[in-house]
C-alpha cells in the first residue's frame, strides 16, 4: 500500500527538487519572461487559509463528535447530525466552493481568504466529527463508570477523562482532515481566488500553494511548469511533516501517560 505513495514522492523529488532554491521560499511570483521568482506569498497564504479552516472545522467537529458519542445516542438530533456529516463528507469540493461563493463572496462583493477558510473548515467538519465519535466509542465503559462512581459530573468526566483518553485518535482524525483540505484547489478558486502580491489580510484575495500550482501547471511556459513541480513537492513535504510531527508528539504523550 505504501508503494504508490513512495513512487509519487520520488517522482516529485525528481521533477521538483531542481527548482527549489532560496528565491522559491522568499520571493513572490514574477511576470512571464523574468527569471527567478518563487511562491513565498502562496506558502504564507496556505498557512493562513488552513489556520482559519482549522479554527472553524476542529472545534465544531470535535464538539459534534462528543455530542454524538456521549450525549445524543439514539436521539433524532444525533441521527440527523450523523446523516448530515456523512452527506457533507461526500459533497464535491467544487460544490462547496460554489456554495461559499454564493453565501459569502457575493454578499461581500469581493474574494477573501476568510471565505476560503470557511470553505476548508466546513470540509473538515465531517471527518473530524465522525472520527471523534468513533474514538470516543472505543473508550471502555469502565473508565466512564469509575469517574461517575467517584462523584465526578458527567460533563466533566467526558471532557477530562473520556476525551483525554481518546485524544490520540481525535488528533489523528484532525490531521487527516487537515491533510485532506491542504491540497484542495476547487473551493479556493471561488473564494480566496489567488493573488500575485504579498498579503496577510484575511479580508483580501490571497494566494495559496494549490492555486499557484494549478495556474502554473495550466500555463504554456516551461519555467512555470518547473515551479509547479517544486510547489507540489513543497506542499506534500509540508503535509507529511505536519502529520508526522503531530503523531510523534501524540505518541510521546501516550507513552508518558502509560509510564
Amino acid at each position: 500500500m505504501i508503494a504508490p505513495l513512495v513512487a509519487i514522492f520520488v517522482y516529485l523529488i525528481y521533477k521538483g527538487a531542481v527548482s527549489l532554491n532560496l528565491d522559491f521560499f522568499t520571493r513572490n511570483p514574477v511576470p512571464v519572461g523574468e527569471l527567478g521568482g518563487g511562491m513565498a506569498n502562496a506558502i504564507v497564504g496556505s498557512a493562513i487559509l488552513l489556520g482559519v479552516g482549522s479554527l472553524i472545522g476542529v472545534p465544531v467537529g470535535i464538539s459534534g463528535g462528543i455530542f454524538l458519542a456521549e450525549f445524543g445516542r439514539g436521539s433524532r438530533l444525533a441521527t440527523a447530525i450523523r446523516f448530515t456529516a456523512d452527506v457533507l463528507n461526500g459533497v464535491p469540493s467544487i460544490v462547496m466552493g460554489i456554495a461559499i461563493y454564493s453565501l459569502i463572496v457575493v454578499p461581500q462583493k469581493h474574494f477573501s481568504a476568510l471565505s476560503g477558510g470557511v470553505a476548508l473548515g466546513i470540509m473538515m467538519i465531517p471527518t473530524v466529527c465522525r472520527t471523534t465519535e468513533e474514538m470516543l466509542l472505543m473508550v471502555p465503559h469502565a473508565v466512564r463508570e469509575a469517574a461517575l462512581a467517584l462523584g465526578v459530573p458527567n460533563w466533566r468526566s467526558v471532557l477530562a477523562i473520556t476525551v483525554k483518553t481518546a485524544s490520540p485518535g481525535i488528533i489523528t482524525g484532525c490531521m487527516l482532515a487537515f491533510a485532506r483540505v491542504a491540497g484542495e484547489t476547487a473551493p479556493l478558486i471561488f473564494t480566496a481566488f489567488g493573488n500575485s502580491n504579498w498579503t496577510v489580510n484575511p479580508n483580501e484575495a490571497m494566494a495559496a500553494l494549490p492555486l499557484q500550482i494549478y495556474v502554473y501547471a495550466l500555463s504554456p511556459y516551461d519555467e512555470w511548469h518547473k515551479l509547479a513541480w517544486a510547489g507540489s513537492l513543497v506542499l506534500i513535504v509540508l503535509i507529511v511533516a505536519a502529520v508526522s510531527l503531530v503523531r510523534y508528539v501524540t505518541s510521546r504523550g501516550v507513552l508518558k501517560g502509560a509510564s
